[in-house]
């Protein structure tokens, strides 16, 4: 059951052209989604939570067309990117506190159990925290509402190999509780490990949108792992 639709999305700049990507998510599975810096991965992020407006094009979440429903779709999707950059000198509970003010569903045995395994002390500030320590922060907030859908951008950006593969076991975890995941990331490898489905973009074009075994296979050469059939193709793009 798809619980999130991209359809026809077109999105305009001077130098840059998203063009017509369409692609859906489905139920308690995790979409990898692809492409050099600059494909408009990105972009396509921003849409999905209008902060960019799309030239073109819809979205809908459970079902709901974001536009006319934005408020009471974000009481149930998360979104966490790389870094943490408001509040800097702020404590992480007063952060949190913030937070949930915004979200009826916020549980707060959720929060103390990721502040738990993310070993977050809620006194220090995210100006004290390591770039590794800001990305888990900004997971924390992410999963403490219940979300049902994750628009992870670059979530593993600056973690350890350790931390990485905590965050890769969360999300496994997470989406045999039927959390739907939308993960954008440059290191292959952690696709290869977690992901349902392949979402690639590359030029501001989709050139892929199928599960993991199908793209493999489909645009694979014999003994090609995800990231090594991903890498040859963006060398001949």
């Amino acid at each position: 059951m798809s619980i999130v639709e991209v359809a026809s999305l077109c999105k305009s700049y001077p130098s840059f052209c998203l063009d017509n990507v369409s692609f859906s998510l489905g139920e308690g599975r995790i979409a990898g989604l692809i492409g050099r810096n600059g494909a408009g991965k990105t972009t396509v992020i921003k849409a999905m939570l209008n902060l960019v407006h799309a030239d073109d094009g819809q979205i809908f979440y459970f079902g709901l067309p974001l536009s006319g429903y934005e408020t009471q779709i974000k009481q149930r999707i998360g979104y966490s990117t790389g870094t943490v950059s408001w509040y800097p000198r702020k404590p992480i509970r007063q952060i949190a506190d913030v937070a949930k003010s915004f979200y009826p569903n916020w549980d707060e045995d959720a929060y103390q159990r990721y502040l738990e395994l993310f070993e977050l002390d809620e006194a220090k500030r995210p100006i004290e925290l390591s770039e590794g320590m800001k990305v888990k922060f900004n997971l924390l907030l992410a999963l403490s509402h219940r979300a049902e859908v994750l628009i992870l951008d670059e979530p593993t950006s600056g973690l350890d190999p350790f931390s990485r593969d905590e965050l890769l076991r969360l999300l496994c975890t997470l989406k045999q509780c039927g959390v739907t995941v939308l993960f954008s990331t440059h290191i292959i490898s952690d696709l290869e490990r977690c992901a349902d489905d392949i979402i690639y973009i590359s030029h501001g074009k989709l050139r892929a949108s199928c599960s993991k075994e199908a793209f493999i296979e489909g645009f694979g050469k014999p003994g090609e792992t995800l990231e090594e059939a991903y890498l040859r193709m963006e060398r001949e793009a």
